[in-house]
């Protein structure tokens, strides 16, 4: 098969296009979109005459904020892909040149542009997310190359401040201190399943110099603090569940996380072969969690108005 630069280049840019598409990882854009989606639950807001809000913000979350930080973290990370995933857009040749940066430039201020439309809460939050995505990837921050930082911001943009921008876009004002709380749990057990993800990069990120949990660690370490730090706070969302008031929520918060339990006995046997397994099963059982609390702050917000 010839390459990509042997083509006319209308036919070029025709191929180019599922190519730019697979840059942005639709299939990533779920957790943000989800998280998103439980702000404006918890926010205790009424939908009502929202819905233009709740359904822009969730584009913003998932394909613009989420689609951007997908192009910049693969355009530095294009030699470490040539090792790791070398059919990947950029280090396949799909996307040649600096296709790759200028579009994670345009969508970086695309995005700017979709939440100017969401008020000055949803343009905040776009631009935290923006800046943590660019320091995340580029240098000279590029907070990747340490496991515990670069998991870190990475699982603030996908679950707390997303969380925290729908309630706020909702609300038009701070959220409770309630949302706060339960999106910042979420937030760090998100840390876990972040340093999953890094299993299947070891090789690369390791002649890199990019010191993943599972670099730092090593693989059976790494996954032991993955489940620790998506299991303690949920320990701690059931606890002021119960503490407010919420005792069936409570018990079905503690129910899934029972399950993730059993399921993580599973991962520890081979974490980097079953990492990709628990994200489809033990992952989607903590994402369930996230929207019970929602609905539990939902209730006692609506109750305090």
């Amino acid at each position: 098969m010839p390459s990509l630069q042997a083509f006319p280049s209308e036919t070029r840019t025709a191929r180019s296009m599922p190519a730019a598409l697979e840059l942005l990882k639709p299939i990533t854009w779920f957790a943000p979109m989800w998280a998103y989606g439980c702000g404006v639950v918890s926010s205790g807001v009424p939908a009502g005459n929202h819905w233009g809000i709740i359904v822009l913000g969730i584009i913003l979350a998932g394909p613009m904020v989420c689609g951007t930080s997908q192009a910049v973290n693969d355009w530095f990370d294009r030699h470490v892909d040539a090792i790791n995933e070398p059919d990947r857009p950029i280090p396949s040749g799909r996307l040649p040149g600096r296709q790759g940066l200028y579009i994670a430039i345009g969508w970086t201020l695309l995005s700017l542009l979709v939440a100017a439309a969401l008020g000055r809460w949803g343009f905040a939050a776009a631009v935290v997310g923006l800046a943590l995505a660019w320091a995340y990837s580029a240098p000279p921050l590029r907070l990747k190359q340490n496991g515990w930082w670069g998991n870190a911001a990475c699982a603030a943009c996908y679950e707390g401040l997303p969380w925290i921008t729908g309630a706020a876009v909702m609300a038009a004002t701070r959220p409770d201190w309630h949302i706060l709380a339960m999106a910042a749990l979420y937030s760090a057990g998100a840390h876990g399943i972040m340093t999953l993800n890094d299993f299947k990069s070891v090789e690369g990120d390791r002649q890199s110099g990019i010191n993943s949990l599972p670099v730092l660690l090593g693989v059976d370490n790494a996954g032991t603090v993955a489940c620790v730090a998506m299991a303690a706070p949920q320990v701690i969302v059931v606890s002021l569940l119960m503490h407010w008031g919420f005792p069936h929520h409570a018990y079905a918060v503690a129910a899934l996380l029972l399950a993730q339990i059993l399921l993580m006995f599973r991962l520890l046997r081979n974490p980097r072969a079953l990492a990709p397994w628990y994200n489809g099963t033990g992952t989607t059982l903590y994402v369930i969690g996230m929207l019970v609390t929602a609905f539990a702050l939902r209730t006692l917000l609506a109750g305090a108005s």
